[in-house]
């Protein structure tokens, strides 16, 4: 299935090349996207992922600004919209422009493979920002450790709970190593620390709707669910917690009959959400070093640098993966305790 839908790809990219500036002309941004006085700098395409997230919606105004704070030299931004044959075709349009190095965060992290490969024959490095492609090249991945972010829900939630009950675990895609590492870590975590507690894997593809809908069904099967655990704030939060109050079962941390909840991603959303103890807590993904470290990696790429896996001087540490490197950034757990830490780039927006 994984090679079917990586060839359906590359036969869609073929078919995109034909009508491309149709394309670009509906995902790239304004051609004024570079600083003042960075002509001179190597080139750097910028894909964006997406815009049905808060996450990535917050990333990529981190992105705009760190491109005229540092005086990035950046092609007109793109937004691929979760969909691999817009990012093929915004890639292309880097490669025809003169890119030295591409940023981009491929949803479908094995489809993107033969894009990789194309990049990597043209000599242009790619760094790739929160998800780990399955195959091709990449010259540095800039992400946090998923797998620890489906451990510390589960550490979370079990304690909560004390280890008895009914969980429902709200699901990235699995063709995504990011759904995939956070899964696999929570099942790993709740099979060896909590066997008490029932898990129902609900499998969304990142959609809201998917997630409230599946949500809906479960509760109406097992309406004494007392944990979710959601792998993606930016798009499960409000569904779930709209959900929630409809069915008169948002009830107030603390208060009986509270069904804890733990997310992904630490938007200002959840943090409000935390504060007001309707839901327990987040793993802050940090959408700023995203963008920082993206961009610090791009540059560095098209300079001709390399680096080698170890401890960072931010805190981070650099591993070996099979097709190259990735910086694996800090990502807290946050709770009632700490969530007005001004340190969390969630609490800084705006």
């Amino acid at each position: 299935m994984k090679l079917a839908r990586t060839r359906s790809a590359a036969a869609a990219a073929g078919t995109v090349l034909v009508t491309l500036a149709l394309v670009t002309a509906c995902n790239r941004e304004s051609t004024s996207s570079g600083a003042a006085g960075s002509a001179d700098k190597p080139a750097i395409g910028i894909d964006l992922p997406r815009s049905d997230s808060d996450f990535w919606n917050s990333y990529a105004d981190y992105v705009k600004k760190d491109v005229k704070a540092d005086g990035v030299n950046a092609l007109p931004l793109s937004n691929s919209q979760n969909d691999v044959t817009k990012l093929v075709a915004n890639v292309q349009v880097f490669q025809n422009t003169g890119a030295k190095a591409v940023v981009m965060a491929p949803q479908d992290t094995g489809a993107i493979a033969s894009t990789l490969d194309t990049l990597a024959s043209k000599k242009i490095p790619v760094v790739s920002v929160d998800t780990r492609p399955d195959k091709g090249d990449v010259y540095m991945v800039v992400r946090a450790d998923n797998k620890a972010y489906g451990t510390k829900a589960c550490e979370f939630l079990g304690e909560q709970l004390g280890g008895t009950g009914k969980v429902a675990e709200l699901q990235g895609a699995l063709d995504s190593i990011n759904g995939r590492d956070r899964s696999e870590a929570f099942a790993a975590c709740m099979k060896e620390k909590f066997p008490k507690i029932k898990v129902f894997e609900l499998p969304t593809d990142w959609k809201g709707d998917v997630a409230s809908a599946k949500l809906q069904s479960l509760l109406a099967q097992h309406p004494d669910l007392n944990g979710v655990y959601m792998q993606a704030g930016g798009v499960f939060l409000q569904p779930t917690l709209a959900l929630l109050e409809q069915k008169g079962l948002l009830k107030p941390a603390g208060q009986k009959g509270h069904i804890s909840i733990i997310s992904n991603d630490g938007i200002p959303q959840e943090f409000d959400a935390i504060r007001k103890g309707q839901i327990d807590a987040t793993v802050s993904q940090p959408a700023d070093l995203y963008a920082k470290y993206a961009l610090y990696y791009a540059r560095a790429a098209a300079d001709g640098k390399t680096f080698k896996a170890g401890k960072t001087d931010h805190d981070s540490t650099i591993i070996e993966i099979p097709n190259g490197l990735e910086d694996q950034l800090p990502a807290p757990l946050v709770t009632k305790d700490n969530v007005e830490d001004k340190t969390l780039w969630g609490n800084n927006v705006g």
